[in-house]
């Protein structure tokens, strides 16, 4: 998702793009059945969006992968059914202590199917592992249709074994419409490899690269100690994903740390590379692999204590979005949905 947007059938009202809060001091949800509720502010995590058939479906961290739909993307539907009914039996042997709260996923349309990337891990360990998935259709009410095959392991990590950490997943398809996946977590920062065309695994023979790290993975001992956890790495970034415009490949990643409430100081940072693979430079030239990155969003401390984890896609209407979570101060630290169209300045940087 990164990607133009697919679009099986267009056209969504896109008049004005919202920061999704409520007036007031709780959202508003109306409760329809105990399997489906509306929302007008969807409290996600890791949010990311796809466009089907005149409907967007907003995936999310939770249990099983959290699923929303909207025709507008103002007031959404929620479900309490998972993506994943049941979580495939290799994940719990790859990773131990993982149940089934799955992290971070995200979707793209290639080859005629919708392909998942999920994230499986426990708090502040970098042993993880990134699932993949696929399915027809996201339409979950096309009963003739709709189920998810399991693809089996992506990428892992193991602690001890490996610099990075497998969590975050985010598919781009390069100039030649070739996958590629990019992931990471803390560590050594983030992570790109070649996916192969038939399968949507990692290539044969590729190996990963490192792209944006916040520090070099030799000095992250004198970095920040990370206030989540006494066992996490100090390299304060993560969250992937890559736009293409123009002529460039767009790199965000978020910087410092999420899941800590009014107490998150979560940022989008942004640099740019004619490759897919970097080398990623910030408006300044500082290479996101040694700390770069123009700013995008932070908190307003208004609003939202922090923001960050995003998505950004090419809509129909020509206009392009960007989305995230957002902490929220009205809401006591809630992670909260934000949408925001995307401005193009002169010179090629996104700004909101």
């Amino acid at each position: 998702m990164k990607r133009l947007f697919t679009i099986l059938s267009l056209l969504l009202a896109f008049d004005t793009l919202l920061v999704a809060q409520p007036a007031n001091p709780q959202p508003h949800r109306n409760r329809r059945s105990m399997s489906q509720y509306t929302t007008d502010t969807p409290m996600v995590h890791d949010p990311v969006m796809a466009l089907e058939d005149s409907t967007y479906y907003l995936f999310a961290t939770g249990l099983g992968v959290m699923q929303m739909t909207s025709t507008d993307r103002q007031t959404w539907t929620g479900y309490r059914r998972p993506v994943l009914a049941e979580i495939p039996a290799w994940t719990h042997d790859s990773v131990p202590g993982f149940r089934n709260h799955v992290w971070a996923p995200d979707v793209i349309r290639y080859h005629n199917r919708w392909w998942l990337a999920y994230s499986c891990s426990t708090f502040g360990r970098n042993t993880s592992a990134i699932g993949l998935a696929s399915s027809p259709t996201l339409n979950f009410k096309d009963s003739l249709n709709y189920r998810w095959e399991d693809h089996g392991c992506l990428v892992a990590s193991r602690e001890g074994r490996d610099a990075f950490n497998a969590i975050d997943p985010a598919f781009i398809l390069d100039e030649n419409g070739t996958p590629w996946l990019t992931w990471g977590s803390f560590w050594d920062g983030i992570q790109i490899a070649r996916l192969d065309t038939a399968t949507m695994l990692i290539a044969q023979g590729e190996k990963p690269r490192t792209i944006a790290r916040r520090v070099a993975l030799r000095d992250t001992l004198r970095a920040e100690p990370n206030p989540t956890s006494r066992y996490a790495g100090r390299n304060a970034i993560e969250a992937p994903f890559i736009l293409r415009h123009g002529n460039y490949f767009y790199l965000f990643v978020s910087h410092d740390y999420c899941c800590r409430g009014i107490k998150s100081n979560y940022k989008v940072v942004v640099g740019r590379s004619r490759r897919v693979d970097g080398p990623y430079l910030d408006h300044t030239g500082r290479d996101m692999n040694a700390g770069g990155g123009r700013l995008v969003i932070e908190g307003d401390k208004k609003d939202f204590e922090a923001a960050g984890h995003n998505a950004a896609y090419h809509l129909p209407d020509g206009r392009d979005l960007f989305i995230c979570h957002g902490y929220s101060i009205h809401h006591a630290g809630q992670s909260i949905l934000i949408q925001r169209e995307i401005r193009w300045t002169e010179d090629g940087w996104p700004e909101l």
